[in-house]
This record gives structure tokens, C-alpha cells and sequence, in this order.
């Protein structure tokens, strides 16, 4: 069976929703942008791309009618390169690239595309909530239609995580992130994009247009302290997520690159990371933030792993409550939690560069991140959660 390896990634910068610049960039263009720039990095031509598999939570409007088809298109693959878009939510990212993987694995094909895109922009506000519930599950699990900050709220409660801690992790993790952009860590995963943005004239509300070029994730506040986050108000009153220790809504895309390790050798091209196994679980949709919980003890059996054994961690749950996840088991994910501290990543994160909403194209940033940092040390086992 070939091993699936990924051999290039691309992203564009994360952008504030509603006053960042991409809130009037379609999804197509975003992510054909991506696509286009990791197909490059791969020394390929598009139409060596068999099949573009797109993560997107919200696909309809500037992100529906099968986005994943549209930017295949965009990024100048023929017709013949076909595309499926892929709702796995917070995951849905990092499905595609499992799917891809396995597809690669499976023998089913050589070179595929995979990774997501999100215009919470140009999608949020608009979206059709024509019967968006069901009436049964309002009934017998209401829960499952809370939103995030809802249940960030009740993890916090239930799991004794004060507003404090989070506000102190919150902080740590703009501190890293302002660090590594000076460093220039973030320059080999981004690609800087030409669009054109809506601005309102705060006093008077009038609305213009201005041509800007990107190539920096704007949710990067260098001089962001504690005393400072800590006097912003909570999103419900009395309760401990705000807008300091918490992921703000953000539009981007982000590609990678999976082939079989035959097609790699072949075209001479060096693997950043080999695809090793994936794992899924579901919990109460209450506390959904603690999947990693039970996910990760899943896919270390499946590999046979242990957590020492994993040089890099990059945990997706970006959002409310980070800690959360550690927390949940202190006897069984104890190391877990220190890790989250000591070596998730080189770059350290995960709420700065604000991933859209629950990001549906982070995952494939996480992975691209895991990649870099363990290609840029010569060594090292990455797990992306």
C-alpha cells in the first residue's frame, strides 16, 4: 500500500470578518488563490490535480454551489479535475486532507488537493434558516444547537476554568504569535493577496471601496497584555469568554498537496509529512470543545503511539477555552495538558491568528504549520488535533 505524503501547502492571511480585507472576496477567489500557490510550490501543472476536496462549514452563498468545483477552476485546473466540498465543521479542513490521504492509500489515484475555505463575510449574515432545526432534536437534545460561546460557557463552569487562566493563555499566545511574525516564521505558509474591501466611515457610515494587498494574519496584536484583556467585557454577562481570550471571526483559505510517495519520488520532490492515521469521536454536544479527549487516545491506539512519542502538537480548538481539552482528564491527559504549554508548536498560536469561526480551512493551516516546523528542524513526528 503507498504511503500519502503532502508535498506542498499554501494560505492566504487570516482577515477580520466584516471590516477585514476580505469581506468582499469570494470564496472561489480566496481559495483558487491558495490552490494555485501550493500547485506552484508542488512544481506541478493544474491539471495533474485529480481531484480538489475543499472543507467549508458554511457552503452556500460566496461559498456554496460546490466551492471546492469553483476553485479548482479558479486556481486553473482543466475540467477534467474534479471537486467535492466536505461539512465536517471544526474538522472539515482536516477531513480533506484524510480523505485525500486515503484516497492516495486506497490506490484509487496519485495527486490530490485538499484543504478549506470560509467567508464568514460574505456568509453569516446571510444564510437561509428556513427550517433550521429540527423539531425532534429541539426536544430531546437542544443542546445540539447551542452555539460555540454557549457551550464554551458551560465547559468553563463545569470544569472550573476561570476567566483568569484563560485571559493569561490568551495573552501567551498573542505574545508568540507577534514573535514569530517578526521572525518571520509565518512568511513561508502565506501568500499575499491583491482584493479589493469595503470601508465604512465610522462617523459618518458612509461606505467606500479601496484595492489592498494582504500578506499578514490581522488578528496579530503585538501589544496585547493582561491588565489590558482582562478589563474587556464578557460576551454574557457574568459569564468568562470575551474577546481577549477567544478566537474572532476571520475570512481565508488555505491547500495542500497529497500524492503517493511513488509521485513524489518521481517528480523529485520532498515530502514535508507523511499521513500517518486519523481519528474521529463524538461527545455531548454540550461540551463539544473537549473532543480532542477522546479523539486523541483513539488515533494513538490506531498508531500504536503514545503522547511522548509526538514531537509536535498543533490543537485546532482554536476557540473559546483551549485549556479545556486538558482539563477534561487530568489523570489520563495530565502530560496532554503540559504539552500545551511546552510543544504544541514552535509558534504557539492558537487564538492570534483567529481561525474562521470554528475554522473549517484551520485545520489545513495547523497541518501546513506542523509541517513547516517539523521540515524546518530536520526531524520530528507532528499530530495535528
Amino acid at each position: 500500500m503507498p504511503d500519502a505524503v503532502i508535498v506542498s501547502t499554501a494560505r492566504t492571511p487570516l482577515c477580520k470578518s466584516w471590516r477585514g480585507a476580505f469581506n468582499m472576496t469570494h470564496g472561489a477567489t480566496m481559495g483558487g488563490h491558495a490552490l494555485k500557490s501550493a500547485i506552484d510550490r508542488a512544481h506541478l501543472e493544474p491539471g495533474d490535480v485529480e481531484d480538489v476536496i475543499m472543507g467549508c462549514a458554511n457552503p452556500e452563498g460566496a461559498t456554496g454551489r460546490n466551492i471546492a468545483r469553483q476553485i479548482a477552476l479558479r486556481a486553473g485546473c482543466p475540467v477534467s479535475t474534479s471537486g467535492m466540498t466536505v461539512n465536517r465543521f471544526c474538522s472539515s479542513g482536516l477531513q480533506t486532507i484524510a480523505m485525500a490521504a486515503q484516497r492516495v492509500m486506497s490506490g484509487e489515484g496519485d495527486v490530490f488537493a485538499a484543504g478549506g475555505v470560509e467567508s464568514i463575510s460574505c456568509v453569516q449574515n446571510e444564510m437561509n434558516k428556513h427550517m433550521l432545526n429540527d423539531g425532534w432534536i429541539v426536544e430531546h437534545k437542544p443542546e445540539l444547537y447551542w452555539p460555540m460561546l454557549q457551550t464554551a460557557e458551560y465547559v468553563s463552569k463545569k470544569y472550573g476554568i476561570p476567566r483568569e487562566k484563560q485571559d493569561e493563555y490568551g495573552v501567551r499566545s498573542q505574545q508568540r504569535a507577534a514573535a514569530a511574525r517578526a521572525a518571520g516564521k509565518f512568511t513561508d505558509e502565506i501568500v499575499p493577496v491583491a482584493t479589493t474591501m469595503k470601508v465604512v466611515d465610522k462617523a459618518t457610515g458612509a461606505e467606500s471601496t479601496k484595492d489592498v494587498t494582504v500578506s499578514d494574519d490581522e488578528g496579530i496584536r503585538a501589544d496585547t497584555t493582561y491588565e489590558g484583556v482582562a478589563k474587556i467585557k464578557p460576551a454574557i454577562e457574568g459569564g468568562v469568554i470575551a474577546a481577549g481570550n477567544a478566537s474572532q471571526f476571520s475570512d481565508g483559505a488555505a491547500a495542500a498537496i497529497v500524492m503517493s510517495d511513488a509521485a513524489a519520488r518521481k517528480r523529485g520532490l520532498t515530502p514535508l509529512g507523511v499521513f500517518r492515521g486519523f481519528a474521529v469521536s463524538g461527545c455531548e454536544p454540550n461540551e463539544m470543545g473537549i473532543g480532542p479527549v477522546f479523539a486523541v487516545p483513539k488515533l494513538l491506539k490506531q498508531t500504536n503511539k503514545r503522547i511522548d512519542d509526538i514531537d509536535l502538537w498543533e490543537l485546532n480548538e482554536a476557540g473559546h477555552l483551549l485549556p479545556r481539552s486538558a482539563r477534561h482528564s487530568r489523570r489520563s491527559l495530565e502530560r496532554q495538558r503540559r504539552r500545551d504549554c511546552r510543544r504544541p508548536s514552535v509558534r504557539h498560536e492558537w487564538r492570534a491568528p483567529r481561525r474562521p469561526r470554528a475554522h473549517r480551512r484551520q485545520t489545513p493551516r495547523c497541518q501546513e504549520r506542523c509541517r513547516h516546523d517539523v521540515h524546518r528542524r530536520g526531524h520530528g513526528r507532528c499530530r495535528t488535533i
